[in-house]
């Protein structure tokens, strides 16, 4: 009988688990072990719908709906249930005439006690007379931040036009583990096109939407004979080394990187007036062509709405503001606007699309007893001081306003402990109008007297027309104040803030450390002249701090706050300055990502310099596992963490290396560590 062996389970299989153990007895770390099957592995001339197999201590299944996947694949899910030690599959589709048959339970088999995972556990028979033995290994990434791509589906087709991967099921599929890992089991000789997706709908096959991952060749299985060593134990304790012949399944360091198109169809999906004073449009994704946006009704009908009006664009371009600059256009309660603006059509085109919309606008109920209330009390304090002759209250009395004045709100977006190599910045709730430089006041605290500081300019943000730029040559552990004049900054409504003052003060330079990553391969890479490396250092929470482009080989970061830290690079193929995902229609993967494999410590005024070779490290050994978000749950041993180790500027890069090898193979694609031994990964079977 032929049996599959399942990676480093197979290295456990002359082991029992116990279904209990005694008081104090040492901790089952071993997952359940397959005993026998009805059909058994790889049995030819199968014609029932049902698998019973059997395990050495009792089992349970973790979603096996989601994890359990078979091929072909299935139009209707099989039935998969555990009882006590027994597992069945039950088959819903009709069995298919001499095809062979994979059943991957990825990592749904767990032990009832501990929940020890078997991780990688395969079955295959045939309804014909011959068995379909080839396999493809990998691992899955997330081509942005390199986490493990657990549960997603990955897939092969023997057809390899370019539209299958969007109109066929896939022929064989298998399910990453919790690692990323997968195998696809069940192969014929022949070419063959790799993709995973993450099939939200069920359909296996990838819909524009949905998360992707593609190989840029075609891939030949291949089976090579190797010699494999295990060690056998004797009843008298004695340990002993035999060798077995078995075949070696290749490629088996298959490496994939998921990526999104951020695909969304271009649709009208939102428009309101939230507030007398603007407009709000939102779309189904970015806006690239401007709408058109025409005033039907009222005293400026036929007038663009762009010329009486201030746009403000949000971070993802697809929610427009239009702030009524016009005072007829703010009063006007109902508004008809004639749009024109692209929409995808059934074609996936963009297309022009014209609507009429009606924007109102319901104004505020009155509180007309509470203003009949306030004006009584206003005469009744008149009458009283003319009655006194008391001519101070009098004049106070008149000032006194029913209604009061609305104030411009101002607020400082930057704290009170100022950064050295940033400027401060304000913000209002609607556009300003530009601000004379005489309205305002920068001071610094020189001894015990402000000081005015010349040099400091206030500037409108380019980004955002309610936020307004303060920059200076700061000193450094200085005290600052500014000051602005009430009537002295406005909005477009001629509304005005009161007198504003915001004091801060500045950090010293040996609040700061600096950090210089200098890539020690960069000429490996082979890059063209128009690509370049973009650095990017790292918070704990994976999220981006800072950003440095590689110049001469290094990357800097000055004035950083001492933490620890975590870096990664990517190459920026088109020069953009952005990371750039894939296209499939394009055959255009996702520009590479790496990371830099250990955590940088910063200390107060401490400049940290650190080699690094991109490449040196695989694929899958790169990210540290404190930034990582899928973390594996596997009981038991968990394979070696350096995460702990710090990288500072004392780090000497020819003491000891990460990896064990280049990190593209002889394909010149970029690879995982290969061969995935001893980490659940089927490559061999026995002769």
């Amino acid at each position: 009988m032929r049996i599959i062996l399942i990676g480093a389970t197979a290295l456990m299989v002359a082991a029992c688990a116990s279904i209990g153990r005694p008081e104090g007895g040492p901790r089952d770390e071993t997952p359940p072990v397959f005993i026998r099957s009805n059909p058994a592995i790889g049995e030819l001339n199968v014609s029932r719908n049902r698998l019973d197999l059997w395990f050495d201590e009792n089992l349970k299944l973790d979603d096996p709906a989601n994890k359990v996947v078979i091929s072909p694949v299935q139009t209707e899910n099989a039935r998969v249930n555990a009882n006590g030690r027994h597992l069945t599959v039950e088959f819903r589709d009709t069995m298919i005439d001499s095809t062979t048959y994979v059943i991957d339970f990825a990592d749904a088999i767990r032990d009832l006690n501990e929940g020890n995972i078997l991780d990688g556990f395969a079955f295959d028979f045939s309804t014909g007379d011959h068995i379909d033995t080839l396999m493809i290994s990998g691992m899955l990434f997330q081509a942005r931040n390199l986490e493990p791509a657990q549960g997603m589906v990955v897939g092969v087709y023997s057809n390899l036009a370019d539209s299958a991967i969007s109109t066929l099921k896939l022929e064989r599929v298998a399910k990453t583990n919790q690692y990323g890992q997968f195998t696809i089991r069940g192969l014929r000789p022949g070419q063959y096109n790799i993709f995973a997706i993450d099939d939200k709908n069920h359909d296996w096959h990838w819909d524009r939407s949905e998360n992707i991952a593609f190989f840029p060749m075609t891939i030949s299985p291949s089976a090579e004979p190797v010699e494999v060593t295990d060690t056998l134990r004797g009843s008298d304790g004695t340990d002993s080394i035999v060798t077995r012949r078995a075949w070696h399944y290749l490629p088996d360091d298959i490496l994939l990187t998921w990526f999104n198109e951020n695909y969304r169809s271009q649709y009208l999906r939102d428009n309101k007036r939230p507030s007398q004073r603007y407009l709000e449009f939102k779309f189904g994704a970015p806006v690239d062509t401007a709408p058109q946006f025409t005033i039907v009704n009222g005293p400026h009908a036929g007038r663009l709405l762009d010329d009486l009006s201030v746009l403000e664009t949000r971070a993802d371009r697809d929610s427009l503001v239009y702030w009524l600059s016009d005072s007829l256009l703010v009063e006007q309660d109902s508004l008809l606007i004639a749009a024109r603006y692209q929409k995808t059509d059934t074609l996936d085109r963009l297309v022009w699309q014209q609507d009429t919309l009606k924007m109102f606008w319901r104004r505020p109920k009155i509180d007309e007893k509470a203003v009949e209330k306030a004006w009584a009390k206003k005469l009744k304090a008149i009458e009283e001081a003319r009655e006194k002759n008391d001519s101070v209250a009098l004049a106070a009395a008149l000032a006194d306003t029913v209604t009061q004045p609305t104030f411009l709100n101002l607020k400082a977006l930057t704290s009170s402990a100022q950064e050295l190599n940033q400027p401060v910045k304000f913000q209002a709730s609607e556009p300003l109008l530009p601000v004379a430089p005489d309205v305002w006041r920068l001071e610094m605290m020189n001894d015990t007297v402000w000081q005015t500081v010349t040099e400091a300019t206030m500037t409108p943000d380019s980004a955002s027309a309610r936020t307004l730029v303060l920059s200076a040559p700061w000193t450094e552990g200085t005290k600052y104040r500014f000051t602005a004049d009430s009537t002295g900054i406005s909005n477009i409504y001629g509304e005005f803030i009161k007198e504003f003052k915001h004091e801060f003060t500045t950090k010293r330079l040996d609040d700061y450390g600096n950090i210089y990553l200098n890539i020690t391969d960069m000429p490996l890479l082979g890059l063209p002249d128009s690509a370049r490396v973009i650095v990017e250092l790292l918070t704990g929470s994976d999220a981006v701090t800072a950003t440095a482009p590689v110049i001469n080989g290094s990357a800097t970061f000055n004035y950083v706050n001492p933490a620890t830290y975590y870096a990664r690079a990517y190459i920026d193929l088109n020069g953009d300055g952005e990371w750039t995902t894939g296209n499939v229609a394009d055959k255009r993967l996702p520009e590479d990502v790496f990371y830099f494999p250990k955590k940088l410590l910063l200390r107060k005024n401490w400049d940290l310099e650190q080699d690094w070779a991109l490449l040196d490290t695989p694929v899958d050994k790169q990210k540290p596992d404190a930034v990582k978000t899928n973390k594996p749950k596997t009981r038991g041993p968990q394979p070696r963490n350096d995460d702990d180790d710090e990288y500072e500027d004392s780090y000497d890069p020819g003491q000891g290396a990460w990896g064990n090898g280049s990190q593209y193979n002889n394909a010149g694609n970029r690879r995982s560590s290969g061969g995935f031994s001893g980490s659940g990964m089927a490559t061999h079977r026995d002769f």
